[in-house]
């Protein structure tokens, strides 16, 4: 494997741990024990189940780090170095239908600014995976390795772009609709998945040329914005231009050809 510290090893560890109850509840449907945080927004059992083991193993590994996680929320840590930024099931929609589009995001911030991300496809058994100056890569279900490095297309004709959109009782679908026409007009493609952080795993990889989406939750994009930026990428703040993306959650990504086009489109 690629010259990775121990620290993205202990996160891979956590991350298939994890997994292991959500390839188990997957595809239970019947069965699914479903509560509500808000309109459209859903938790369930495996959510927690798999939040639990993560949180398990990374405890286990590195007691003093601090946490935030989707449903556990902050906890704190000795080390204030160091802090996990946890989405144990991104994608909950899709897994309750059955849908096998979802992921594991584990993200480490050091010293206030991410240094490394680790995205887990449980269904495929893909590990995406990154770290501060030391790329970004891809292990499959054989244990092939593949470095990720982002397409330097350049023609909005032939690019396929990734969104979401908001769902029922979130703000902005208006403005989204404006934004989507306008993207429609000029691509090859658009793509809503349902799951941000495989999307940027999947741009990391080329399988998308860019990313846009706004009120995304730190535990959504934080793995995710190590990962894209380690594959070349170019991430930043939809409104603003900003590097610093965690705040908002507001997000364009893209490779450095592309997004000032991108961005010119959905400004």
């Amino acid at each position: 494997m690629a010259n990775f510290s121990p620290l993205v090893d202990v996160m891979m560890t956590a991350a298939r741990k994890g997994a292991r109850s959500l390839a188990r509840d997957f595809g239970e449907v019947e069965n699914l024990q479903v509560s509500r945080k808000g309109p459209a927004d859903f938790v369930t059992a495996a959510d927690k189940m798999s939040e639990e083991k993560i949180f398990e193993s990374l405890r286990h590994d590195r007691p003093g780090y601090g946490y935030l996680l989707e449903e556990r929320g902050a906890v704190g840590g000795s080390d204030k170095t160091h802090r996990f930024i946890i989405d144990p099931l991104d994608g909950t929609t899709n897994f309750m239908r059955g849908n096998p589009h979802f992921a594991i995001s584990i993200g480490v911030e050091r010293d206030g600014e991410l240094h490394a991300g680790v995205i887990y496809d449980v269904i495929r058994d893909e590990m995406f995976f990154a770290e501060v100056g030391k790329g970004a890569f891809l292990v499959d279900g054989r244990g092939v390795e593949k470095r990720l490095r982002i397409p330097p297309r350049d023609d909005l004709s032939i690019c396929t772009i990734a969104t979401g959109s908001p769902f029922r009782g979130k703000p902005g679908h208006a403005k989204f609709l404006t934004e989507l026409h306008k993207v429609m007009a000029q691509t090859a493609g658009i793509r809503r998945n349902g799951s941000a952080a495989l999307d940027l795993a999947w741009l990391a990889a080329g399988r998308y040329d860019g990313f846009w989406e706004r009120r995304l939750s730190a535990w959504d994009i934080a793995a995710g914005v190590v990962i894209v930026r380690e594959a070349g990428g170019i991430v930043q703040d939809l409104d603003t231009g900003e590097a610093d993306v965690l705040t908002s959650g507001n997000l364009l990504c893209s490779s450095e050809k592309l997004l000032p086009r991108l961005e010119k489109l959905l400004g």
